[in-house]
């Protein structure tokens, strides 16, 4: 099977946890959109879905499937949405395609986070891809320099703006062996808005696409 196969394959499998859900939350990314395609088939059961992204709304809308508010929402019963990384206590990073803040904040309201994700997203210690913090933008620098001390090698990701007008620098060069601690320190840092570090709130269940089969975990 081609990635992209292993992908719409894994996103298939998280249909189960959306039956009779009415409201979703939903994620940002290529699994992701796979997802969406399948709500597309199902909208006449959903109320409506909460959107992680700019780019998740659009392509919701364009499927005739309703986006929204989260704060006229609530509580989430089920989100779902893809990793860059998955160790094996389903710890994540996130933030590849700059949509950690809302990634972030959905999945602090939801009961269960479902990550969809093909095999190689599997690793033992996190950290090999680099860790995305969102900024305030004239913070960059300064926090650029705290995150030196804490052992990374900060990149500004250059010509990239957040969906909330924001900037994101990637951590390279870190072995995250205390997930938590380290999403906590970096919280702690003023100027970031978020830390794609999803280790105090990680995923509840995780899928991957392991050859032909599904493995959950």
């Amino acid at each position: 099977m081609t990635q992209d196969e292993l992908k719409q394959k894994v996103a298939q499998a998280a249909l189960e946890y959306i039956k009779d859900v009415p409201v979703i939350g939903v994620g940002t990314g290529s699994t992701v959109n796979h997802f969406i395609n399948y709500l597309a088939d199902m909208k006449g059961s959903i109320d409506g879905a909460v959107s992680s992204s700019v780019g998740t709304t659009e392509r919701l809308k364009s499927l005739g499937i309703p986006v929204l508010d989260l704060n006229e929402v609530g509580t989430l019963e089920v989100y779902v949405d893809g990793a860059d990384e998955i160790n094996p206590h389903k710890q994540l990073i996130k933030g590849g395609g700059a949509a950690l803040t809302r990634e972030k904040i959905i999945a602090a309201a939801s009961k269960t986070f479902v990550c969809i994700a093909d095999d190689s997203k599997r690793v033992d210690v996190l950290g090999k891809f680099p860790l995305p913090v969102e900024v305030i933008p004239m913070s960059r620098s300064y926090v650029a320099r705290e995150l030196v001390k804490l052992g990374g090698q900060p990149v500004w990701r250059e010509g990239c703006v957040t969906d909330n007008h924001n900037h994101i620098l990637d951590v390279h060069n870190l072995n995250i062996l205390d997930p938590i601690k380290l999403e906590q320190a970096i919280n702690q840092i003023t100027g970031v808005i978020t830390v794609g570090l999803f280790a105090m709130r990680p995923a509840d269940v995780v899928l991957v696409c392991q050859g032909e089969t599904i493995v959950k975990f």
